[in-house]
Order: structure tokens, then sequence, then C-alpha cells
């Protein structure tokens, strides 16, 4: 495989080992954040969800945050693959000009357009989203305490300088100024287990899946927080990758259960627990969360052969500034080329090679 590489964890492989990989061992699906990085897993996103885990029956946790939670609540909507192309074109092809008499783009000008666009995405298509037969989805957000309870001018720059030194200290310690507030659809329990920071978790429904959404994707000074949300605590609500940037959480499997594994897409190997520990080299290794998770992650080989031989990132939307087309262009040129990644792993899938697999 020259663009894929597949990791697991000791259980994930001990299963591949004595059963092999079939949708109908899946029992959860995690969706990081990151951005237009999440843009490489369309393909493996349309055959996934489109082509390889209709062939089985049982219920699947589809855990998302920030792009992850807008991929994993796609996911669930009907014909997934024309739904994941959308998502794929209206990423894309998003921009933001300043108002008359601005210089620059406002946070609240970039929360009403996504707001909007998240309207004309699933507006009349919630029943799809929360009531699918086999999935359950459960959506992260990151909530204000204390200082950071309602968005401020001034105390909203010092509560997360705050949080950023106590999170350098100790991860938990983080729970000073966030919370992780989990929405999850049909009253299904999560899937992982929360000792490990602070957590609350709330009923989705059709009232508050949009804010909820919404809230999952306002990174902080990017996007205005969403305050208030129906059947949450009161207060802030900012992007759930604050928090949970690539989901480094101790998932469990279903007591008597053959869904015993995690099955991982992601844009990189490592899986960093919060997005302030991005820094933070020593929280970025391997634990026992995730034993019987098997990631799906491109060969950094493969993404310097991307356009600026990277993955698309947020820097792009300054780098090629009023160059919408520019953008666009290598933005469509990353997401094409990943479709490698989806057909490496239908290939893999037929022949199941154990010597292909790393150790995660």
């Amino acid at each position: 495989m020259q663009a894929l590489r597949i990791y697991a964890g000791p259980k994930a492989l001990t299963h591949i080992r004595e059963h092999g990989l079939k949708p109908a061992h899946v029992g959860v699906i995690p969706g990081a954040a990151g951005g237009p990085k999440g843009l490489i897993l369309g393909p493996l996103d349309c055959f996934i969800f489109g082509e390889w885990l209709p062939q089985s029956s049982q219920s699947v946790d589809l855990v998302g945050a920030s792009i992850g939670a807008w991929r994993m609540a796609t996911a669930c909507l009907n014909e997934p693959i024309t739904a994941f192309e959308r998502l794929e074109h209206d990423y894309i092809h998003q921009h933001y000009e300043p108002l008359p008499g601005q210089k620059r783009v406002s946070a609240r000008q970039v929360s009403d357009a996504f707001g909007q666009s998240l309207e004309a995405f699933y507006g009349g298509r919630l029943e799809e989203v929360l009531g699918h037969p086999r999935y359950r989805l459960h959506i992260l957000t990151s909530h204000g305490r204390h200082v950071l309870h309602r968005e401020h001018p001034l105390a909203t720059p010092l509560g997360y300088a705050g949080a950023f030194l106590s999170n350098a200290l100790h991860r938990k310690a983080l729970g000073l100024w966030l919370e992780r507030v989990v929405f999850s659809a049909q009253g299904a329990p999560l899937p992982f287990d929360v000792q490990d920071f602070r957590t609350c978790c709330v009923a989705l429904n059709e009232v508050n899946f949009m804010s909820a959404l919404q809230a999952s994707c306002s990174i902080p000074f990017a996007l205005t927080a969403v305050h208030d949300i129906a059947g949450a605590p009161s207060g802030a609500y900012w992007d759930g990758g604050i928090t949970d940037y690539h989901l480094h959480l101790n998932w469990k499997a279903p007591e008597g259960s053959d869904r015993a594994l995690v099955l991982y897409p992601h844009f990189q190997h490592n899986v960093v627990p919060g997005w302030l520990d991005k820094a933070l080299k020593w929280r970025h290794g391997a634990s026992p969360f995730l034993d019987s998770t098997i990631v799906l992650a491109p060969n950094p080989e493969w993404v310097a052969s991307l356009p600026n031989g990277k993955l698309p990132d947020r820097k792009d939307f300054m780098t090629y500034g009023k160059d919408l087309a520019g953008r666009v262009k290598v933005w469509k040129a990353a997401a094409k080329a990943s479709q490698q990644l989806a057909d490496e792993f239908g290939e893999w899938l037929e022949r199941v090679r154990l010597d292909k697999v790393r150790t995660l």
C-alpha cells in the first residue's frame, strides 16, 4: 500500500489475527476535529458508509467533534455517498468576504454564514439523522465554566490562557475551565468511559441538533460561541476539539457483543487528546484507551505528494486569501487524490494481511 497505513491496538490486532476484519465487527467510528484535514477522508467515508458497513446489520456508535461531527451526522443521511460528496463540495467552496467598511471577516459573520449552511444541508432531514435504524450519533462540544461561562471580549482570551496553562500541567485540570458535553441521539449510552475528564451527557433532538452541531464546529475566536443550547447546561459552547481533538477516549465494547472494534479513519497516525495538547508531544502516544482501535491514516510520504506537500489546513484560508479559485483547486486535488486511500483499504479487506498492519 502506497497511500494508506493501517495501525491497530493490541486487542484489535489479536481480533484481526483470529477473525479478520468484517463490517459486523465494528461497534464505533470516531470522527476527529481538524478542519480541512478531514477532506481527505471523504472517499474512505463513502466506501465505509456507502458500501462496506451496509453489508452488516449491527448498531454502530458514531462519535464526532467539529468537522468529525459534521461527517458523522452526514453518515446518518439517506444515500450517504451523495451526502458526503455534497459535504466535500460545500466545505471546499466556503468563502467569506469582509462586510462593507470592515477590513476582515468577523467571527459573527462566519458563524452566521455557517449556521445558514447547516440549515441548508440538514433542513428537513433531521429525522434521517436522529432516527437512523443503525447509527447512534454522539456530538462532542466544549462547554465553558466560570470565566468562560459566557463569551466576552476580555474574559474569554484570559480564560483560554488559563485553560492552556492548566492543561499543560495536567489534562484533567483543563476541566476547571471547560467540560465535555456530549449530545447523544436515541438515548444511546456513551461508547466510552468518562472518568478521564469532566463530562455531561445531553439528549440530542430536533430542537437542539443545529445548535449542538454548530457549537461542535465553533473554533474559538474564528467563530462565536453558541450559548444556552436547549436541554443542556446554560452558558457558552465551543468546538468539541478543544477538549477532545482526536477523540483519544477510553472506548468500551458492549457486553457480550461481537462489535468489539473501533474503526477510525483519521488524517494522521497520532491520536492527540485535546486541541491544547498539539504542542505537548508526550501526550501523542497510544494508550490502553486505544487497545481495540484500528486507525486508517495516510502515509506521510503520500501526503508529501499532495499539492503544497501537505494536507489541506486552516492556514490555507490566509495563504490564498481572496484567491478562492486557487484554494479550491488545491483542495479538490487533495480530495481527489485521497480516493487512493479508499481503494487500498478495499483491496486490503479482500485479503487481510497482518504484515500490512502496524502497531498503534
